[in-house]
């Protein structure tokens, strides 16, 4: 009687979820699979150093011999999505402009399955960009700046963001009737093409996105994460804000919000044992930054949109023991050819201004002119 009873309580649970899948399967046999998206991105620019013996790599020189103008290949990537089902997903990105230096733990950037139960929950393995921020959810291609911001990068280095192998659960849901997006990731936590981890330890990450106004597009993002470096425990943690008032009918004027902070356990490790302190906790990097954008609706000719924005960041990569903050401007016109960024030609420049200068190294004031132009696909 109890195990009838039993599998009469499993089929009424189980009984919705299997008439959902076979509508599902209904529905996806009048749709072919696969199905492929292949995607391309060219980043050429010319860049022009204005420092003092500082060339366009931001590296200083003593002897003088710096290279202070030259053309640029930033990126060059080929990528193809593919759907093997509704809820399947394969994602492969290159970046063929990493072979102009040494390629070694370069090059292949996306290499992901994703498999999609509901809007609840998703899972996603491989090597992919953990959700730990604004900027790893935006392509490079469609950001409001020439690129990245300095803590985007450094925080890479240190596993938590760029490209990462591991895997994650992500979704949506509701609190009343704000939508909250999620993710939680587990990482290698250190770096893209690599043949296994470097430790055992791994990194844990999670991110919540709280949808507080619709109509302005205004998201409070909430990062956290934990985990082992080398059985050193490390963590990092940070905030996010954006939004997206429209002004008139042709001006919109967007703004993100970004502060961050963690343990610099790259850092750390690179130091010689003798001039470093024993507590992986004293070093620790911290950065706030500012990305205001006026958008400008043409609509003339050929031309799509204007862009006028200019990112402000403050980052200090070792705040406690060696304190050297960085302070960078970045104004920058866009020109918008075509729909969602397909052409793109961007102007202006990255003032880098140290507490501190180091000769011969890249922590040295600068001033970088910079023309971009962008085509994707």
């Amino acid at each position: 009687m109890k195990k009838s009873l039993l599998i009469g309580i499993t089929l009424v649970y189980f009984l919705p979820f299997l008439m959902n899948a076979q509508t599902s399967e209904d529905s996806e046999s009048s749709i072919k699979y696969p199905q492929f998206q292949f995607k391309g991105l060219l980043q050429a620019r010319y860049l022009e150093s204005f420092g003092e013996n500082v060339d366009v790599m931001g590296v200083h020189h003593t002897t003088g011999e710096a290279i202070q103008s030259s053309f640029d290949i930033k990126r060059m990537r080929v990528g193809v999505n593919t759907k093997l089902s509704e809820a399947t997903e394969v994602v492969i990105l290159v970046n063929l402009a990493d072979f102009k230096s040494d390629s070694k733990g370069k090059v292949l950037e996306n290499a992901y399955a994703k498999y999609t139960f509901n809007k609840y929950i998703a899972l996603t393995g491989g090597q992919f960009r953990p959700a730990f921020g604004i900027e790893e959810l935006v392509p490079v291609d469609i950001i409001k700046s020439f690129d990245f911001s300095n803590q985007y990068y450094e925080f890479g280095k240190n596993g938590w963001t760029s490209f990462q192998i591991g895997a994650s659960a992500s979704g949506a849901f509701e609190i009343g009737k704000v939508p909250v997006d999620y993710a939680f990731s587990v990482l290698n936590g250190n770096g893209k093409n690599q043949e296994t981890d470097k430790d055992n330890g791994k990194q844990y990450s999670s991110r919540l996105v709280f949808g507080l106004s619709k109509k302005h597009k205004i998201n409070l993002g909430l990062n956290s994460g934990i985990g082992k470096v080398f059985k050193e425990k490390v963590f990092a943690f940070g905030a996010d804000i954006t939004s997206d008032f429209k002004l008139t009918d042709k001006f919109t004027f967007d703004l993100q919000i970004e502060y961050k902070q963690g343990t610099n356990s790259n850092l750390y490790f690179s130091l010689p044992v003798a001039n470093r302190t024993p507590n992986v906790d004293d070093y620790q990097m911290r950065g706030i930054y500012f990305l205001p954008n006026l958008r400008y609706v043409v609509n003339y000719k050929k031309l799509t949109a204007l862009e006028f924005s200019c990112r402000y960041e403050s980052f200090d990569s070792n705040y406690k023991v060696d304190s050297n903050v960085r302070q960078t401007y970045t104004p920058m016109i866009s020109l918008e050819f075509g729909k969602a960024y397909t052409g793109r030609i961007e102007m202006g420049l990255q003032i880098d201004d140290f507490d501190r200068n180091i000769p011969d190294t890249s922590t040295y004031d600068n001033n970088l002119f910079i023309i971009q132009f962008q085509c994707r696909l």
